[in-house]
């Protein structure tokens, strides 16, 4: 049995016992609530800044960091040139801080775009750089857009996405800068993967054939040709004389594998392929990465993936296909 001095101690120590149970909760939800606010402020305070298409996401996140939020306007799979936005991709760009293109007539509907965003800044990645003109066609003459393409000249697009960082946070200078450094010399690396992949390539069957016209940097710095059955996807109507002519150039190359990219119909370029008698190799990423799990989910991966198909389909003689 309890006496009373007994009874008295019992008490005192579940009081400090509870005392110091609230003291515990009351910590760990302040703690709590600290950390939240302190993400959510990190978060908040980040310079929120868009692309035009999934491959500059890429390209400008291995600059950014942790330092900005970098989000792209289109997702996974859109066709780029002849983007219809909606009214939600305006929505984005609330708070942004700044908008990156790739310019050279590309993002068909950009102009209309940024003229309903307010004053955001924008810049364009291929300004300064002698662009490759598109060869033959209703497109004779007219920059080629597709730049990114090759590895070294995309090192031209991050020193490009490094000064527009600079301008919209000046204090990140020095990490942007390192980012960069760090993220050419994995496209260096690059360059010299795709190289000797390339090479491996007897010279007489580096005849590269697509949908569209989009591998004119890629051909023209590894040392092939090209040929397509239209320059860009803006004007990527299928024409008996297109067929006919691409089927020809196939035959007289003796070309042993053509391909096609993930965000066109591959239907006519299989027919082509059964017309021409090569095979079709494969789909290519140009345009768009592929989702995560997908074979191109950034930009690296995309022009490993390009390659190995290339040097899959091409070093195989048009008698063994």
């Amino acid at each position: 049995m309890f006496n009373k001095k007994t009874f008295s101690d019992f008490i005192h120590k579940k009081n400090k016992l509870f005392t110091i149970a609230v003291f515990i909760v009351f910590n760990i939800l302040f703690l709590t609530a600290c950390v939240n606010k302190n993400t959510y402020r990190t978060n908040k305070e980040k310079a929120f800044v868009l692309t035009t298409f999934t491959i500059l996401a890429d390209l400008a996140r291995n600059v950014a960091g942790d330092r900005l939020l970098v989000e792209s306007i289109t997702k996974p799979g859109a066709e780029i040139h002849s983007y219809q936005f909606t009214p939600s991709d305006i929505v984005k760009t609330k708070g942004a801080k700044l908008i990156i293109e790739n310019g050279l007539g590309l993002e068909a509907w950009f102009s209309k775009f940024i003229t309903s965003t307010g004053d955001i800044p924008n810049v364009k990645l291929t300004e300064g750089i002698k662009p490759l003109l598109i060869d033959g066609d209703a497109y004779a003459g007219k920059p080629n857009p597709h730049a990114w393409m090759s590895p070294k000249r995309a090192m031209n697009y991050v020193d490009k996405i490094v000064d527009a960082f600079i301008k919209i946070d000046p204090e990140g200078a020095l990490e942007y800068s390192s980012n960069a450094s760090t993220y050419k010399a994995k496209l260096e690396s690059l360059d010299k993967e795709l190289r000797d992949s390339l090479s491996s390539i007897p010279k007489e069957r580096r005849f590269l054939v697509t949908c569209e016209g989009a591998f004119t940097y890629l051909a023209r710095d590894y040392g092939m040709k090209e040929a397509y059955l239209w320059p860009v996807n803006a004007e990527s109507q299928v024409t008996p004389r297109r067929m006919v002519n691409l089927i020809k150039k196939i035959q007289e190359n003796e070309v042993p594998t053509i391909f096609c990219e993930s965000t066109v119909s591959a239907e006519a370029q299989m027919e082509v392929a059964k017309s021409s008698g090569a095979a079709f190799g494969g789909t290519f990423y140009v345009d768009s990465l592929s989702d995560l799990n997908g074979p191109a989910p950034t930009y690296i991966e995309l022009l490993r993936h390009n390659v190995r198909l290339i040097t899959e389909g091409l070093s195989v003689s048009a008698e063994k296909k």
